[in-house]
């Protein structure tokens, strides 16, 4: 997967130490905050960029271009998934949601995804997230099938390599994206 893309309003690199600060806050919004410091979410960050670069995939910063300010992350992971078949991940801080720039990160990742020759990749969200089911849902995935844990219902969303949006606009590899 390329870890540096570029989209008409964003900017995509693999996360860095030097993206811990804004990462903590998103982890302060999670259930429950986080106690880790700058520090360890650094070095977190650190083992996750060498474990991408080894593997292949991995989560990328998203900047907005023309502020170059930080809003988030998107990218592929193992998660529930497999190597062959990962799983799209993003989240942004809360003042940069309803915007458009998760479909467009999303949109990205997965054309840079197909670009692999990846021919499915997949999505798990928690059953009250709705905003994150309108993303998936304009960038091709369909519901597949639900499980349970201790917090809750996880719907698992899917989405084939030949699968293309409604308005049937392919990206070059077929994958029903375009991306700058």
């Amino acid at each position: 997967m390329a870890f540096s893309i570029e989209t008409d309003r964003l900017t995509m690199r693999l996360r860095t130490g030097d993206d811990a600060a804004w990462n903590l806050e998103l982890l302060a919004g999670h259930e429950g905050g986080t106690t880790m410091t700058v520090d360890e979410a650094a070095q977190r960050l650190t083992e996750q960029h060498e474990t991408a670069r080894d593997i292949g995939i991995g989560l990328l910063t998203i900047r907005r271009r023309a502020e170059g300010d930080p809003i988030g992350y998107c990218g592929l992971i193992v998660g529930r998934s497999t190597i062959d078949e990962p799983e799209i991940a993003y989240e942004l801080l809360p003042r940069f949601r309803g915007l458009g720039f998760a479909t467009e990160a999303a949109a990205a990742v997965v054309e840079a995804a197909c670009a692999t020759e990846r021919t499915r990749l997949w999505a798990t969200v928690r059953s009250w997230n709705a905003p994150s089911f309108g993303v998936l849902g304009r960038i091709g995935f369909r519901r597949d099938h639900c499980t349970t844990d201790d917090r809750g219902e996880i719907v698992f969303l899917v989405r084939d390599a030949t699968a293309t949006r409604s308005s049937g606009d392919a990206g070059p590899h077929g994958c029903g994206v375009r991306v700058r």
